[in-house]
């Protein structure tokens, strides 16, 4: 039998929350996963540029993997970006409070959506594609930059519209596809499995260290209620941590696609009864998470798995998808975030300690606003 996989979960509070992401780190055996010496990217996740609570990796969850990873040795750090269809990193990274951060530890940013920072270049895959070779018919592209380096994901514990739950193995999805990310959607639960072959295969190492400090329940992952849980998770197996994500949310992670998948490709641990949980004692969690629906939810499950599904090269793969693009924009930043979202945020700063903690974060200076 294979060695079970590990996963480190860790209760916190904001007193401690720094020195607890490098304990979380440390138990989940960082260094065994990461190559000494090498380039290490961090890829934090911005699902929304807007600071919603349980939506993005969280300052405090940042700061702490920069912290033990130039305490283990990890010097060369770089954090890269992407943009969504809803999402600006500039915005994204200014809002949730990232640049200090990264200023203070003199770590640089790199942009994968910006064509004169970080170059793309045709990749082969040798291992199984379930479904890019579908979607980019003439040649998957990934950024040059990423090849032969350590990543680190920084995502958070969330649901999610299209995949249940979204983590570790969702967090490369921005980073290593370029254009035409919303043709994966048929294929999303296959597209996080073929990416997470490529990852096997270019990156020096793989971790992942997950905030939970505040949950994502509901249609995410943007349109959440935000739930505070005080928990820190950390991997070297993508598949495991998202496993283990899913289970405390209250989902069978087996029934889970990608998880699934991936479990069966022997890409990571799926089933938690071979996965080795180090810390709390996690059996009788179970967080009643349900996914639900918003507005952009239900149109694309008509498009893309639904009745319209014929529609998908009309709507999608045509001049018309920029509609589409335009309405998800419009929907998030300009309907439900002024009337929903930053109702839902004023009630969770009266009771949250993280969101005491969040506002203890400087905002960025007018220096790095500019750059």
């Amino acid at each position: 039998m294979p060695p079970k996989a590990r996963v480190a979960v860790l209760k916190t509070k904001p007193e401690s929350v720094l020195e607890d992401v490098g304990r979380t780190m440390e138990m989940a055996e960082v260094r065994r996963y990461l190559k000494p010496g090498a380039t290490t990217i961090l890829k934090d996740n911005i699902s929304w540029h807007f600071p919603f609570p349980g939506a993005n990796t969280t300052p405090w969850q940042l700061e702490g993997t920069i912290q033990k990873l130039r305490a283990d040795g990890y010097g060369d750090l770089v954090c890269v970006q992407n943009n969504t269809v809803v999402t600006d990193p500039k915005k994204g990274e200014r809002l949730n409070r990232y640049l200090p951060v990264l200023d203070t530890y003199g770590v640089p940013v790199r942009y994968n959506c910006f064509a004169d920072d970080l170059k793309w270049i045709t990749y082969q895959p040798k291992g199984k594609m379930l479904a890019l070779p579908k979607i980019y018919p003439e040649g998957i592209t990934i950024p040059e930059f990423f090849l032969g380096k350590n990543i680190v994901h920084l995502p958070t514990v969330k649901c999610h519209i299209y995949t249940t739950t979204t983590g570790a193995m969702k967090n490369a999805f921005g980073g290593l596809l370029n254009t035409r990310r919303h043709y994966t959607h048929s294929w999303i639960h296959e597209t996080l499995v073929d990416l997470l072959t490529i990852q096997k295969e270019i990156h020096s190492g793989i971790f992942a260290m997950s905030d939970g400090t505040t949950c994502g329940n509901g249609p995410g992952p943007r349109t959440m209620i935000p739930v505070e849980k005080d928990i820190l998770l950390a991997s070297g197996d993508q598949v495991a941590i998202d496993a283990v994500s899913a289970k405390m949310m209250g989902f069978d992670p087996m029934k889970i696609k990608y998880i699934a998948l991936a479990h069966e490709a022997g890409l990571g641990i799926g089933d938690p009864r071979d996965i080795e949980i180090v810390g709390e004692d996690i059996s009788n969690w179970n967080f009643k998470f349900t996914v639900g629906d918003n507005a952009v939810s239900r149109f694309g499950d008509l498009v893309w798995f639904g009745p319209l599904h014929f529609l998908q090269k009309l709507l999608f793969r045509t001049p018309l998808v920029y509609f589409f693009v335009f309405g998800s924009y419009f929907y998030h930043d300009h309907l439900w975030y002024p009337t929903i979202g930053q109702r839902r945020i004023e009630q969770y700063k009266k009771t949250s300690k993280w969101m005491r903690l969040f506002e203890q974060y400087p905002e960025a200076s007018a220096e790095q606003k500019a750059a």
